[in-house]
């Protein structure tokens, strides 16, 4: 006999894909959860793998505690932070999860919101014109000031970061600086109000806006994927607020843990609690 449960999930999945085939744009909102299915698991044996030395010294057990530790150096903030880098934002996904997604929707009009900060989407080939990573970027940094609204690629640097450091510490010559004021460099992710919202992240969120407004009346698709409910206002209460709007838009949710919506759009609603990786593959 069928689980109750697993047939739920086939009828879901039967229902997205058919949302999806006749959908006439189709606006993905990415959460951690999603970036998690693929790989980018931040505790627990990856954790360790990579970070054993700095759990031993530092007494911290996981990369995001990692990123709040209060070191007293620079040079071990940045041999901590490059290795973080290199592991989360320039080695492969563990899980072609990305690349499913991108088989998924490369043939429909689509945009991408984001607060994630790994930049998996670009690797996987979707069009960085229809990506708006709203929190920021792991590969880039800014000024910690901020003295000016700009932004700075780091991958060569992190590079030589990870390569040159002992002892948990990277060499000083290898600080970065902002190139204005002098003051140290800091990454550019929305952590406090320093975050630099610079020329790339308007533009970005400017085709995002028009997106939604010329497809505000069509057949669309809001699919929330990873999407937790520690920042709701930026992704999931909008996607609710716009499925509500439109009566011919239909809101999917996939998420191994919190697979939700409000009563009032449960006919217009496609709730899968399931591993995401795992949906995508089925569809």
């Amino acid at each position: 006999m069928k689980d109750q449960r697993a047939s739920t999930v086939e009828n879901s999945i039967t229902a997205l894909r058919k949302a999806l085939n006749e959908a006439q744009a189709v606006v993905i909102g990415a959460g951690a959860g999603l970036s998690i299915s693929a790989g980018f698991t931040i505790s627990g044996p990856r954790f360790y793998e990579y970070f054993q030395d700095f759990a031993d010294a530092y007494g911290f057990q996981d990369m995001y505690s990692g990123g709040f530790y209060p070191f007293t150096t620079l040079e071990e903030y940045w041999a901590y932070w490059s290795r973080y880098i290199e592991l989360n934002r320039y080695r492969p996904a563990e899980c072609p999860v990305y690349e499913e997604l991108w088989e998924l929707v490369k043939g429909k009009d689509y945009f991408v919101i984001t607060t994630n900060v790994d930049h998996q989407f670009q690797k996987a080939g979707f069009d960085r014109r229809r990506l708006f990573y709203m929190q920021g970027d792991y590969g880039l940094w800014q000024c910690s000031v901020p003295c000016h609204q700009k932004t700075y690629d780091n991958e060569a640097l992190v590079h030589e970061m990870v390569r040159s450091q002992t002892h948990l510490r990277i060499p000083s010559r290898l600080i970065p600086r902002c190139p204005r004021c002098g003051k140290p460099m800091s990454m550019n992710l929305r952590i406090d109000s320093s975050f630099v919202e610079d020329e790339g992240w308007h533009a970005a969120s400017q085709r995002y806006g028009e997106f939604l407004r010329q497809h505000m009346h069509k057949r669309i698709l809001f699919l929330e994927l990873g999407v937790g409910l520690n920042t709701p206002g930026i992704i999931k209460y909008p996607f609710w607020q716009m499925t509500a709007q439109n009566s011919k838009a239909i809101y999917a949710c996939i998420n191994k843990t919190e697979a939700l919506c409000p009563e009032e759009l449960a006919k217009q609603a496609i709730c899968i609690q399931q591993d995401i990786g795992l949906v995508l593959a089925q569809l």
